[in-house]
């Protein structure tokens, strides 16, 4: 879809931004397909490569706090929720259920 895009547009230069820039298998792709079609192709640092889902889950991780509070603080008995952070996890560890 981006050599489509360049070809369209008639431009040679693809930015490549958010979580999909940390994909280094779409970064070879797109590196050896625009090296074919002398474009150029931009990637951030993979630590500028980030997406919506870390602040997704951070916000559910708050409002899951705000909870265990208003349960202690009504002297409900509290879940343990507890969180824990995996970044650049390689999707190939995951085990299917």
């Amino acid at each position: 879809k981006c050599m489509s895009a360049l070809r369209e547009t008639g431009l040679d230069n693809l930015v490549v931004s958010g979580g999909v820039g940390a994909n280094t298998r779409l970064r070879e792709k797109l590196n050896a397909a625009t090296k074919r079609k002398l474009c150029k192709v931009s990637y951030p640092r993979l630590e500028f490569c980030t997406d919506n889902g870390a602040m997704i889950a951070f916000a559910g991780a708050m409002r899951l706090e705000a909870i265990r509070l208003s349960q202690v603080q009504s002297d409900e008995s509290p879940h343990n929720y507890s969180v824990s952070v995996k970044p650049r996890w390689d999707l190939a560890e995951l085990k299917a259920p």
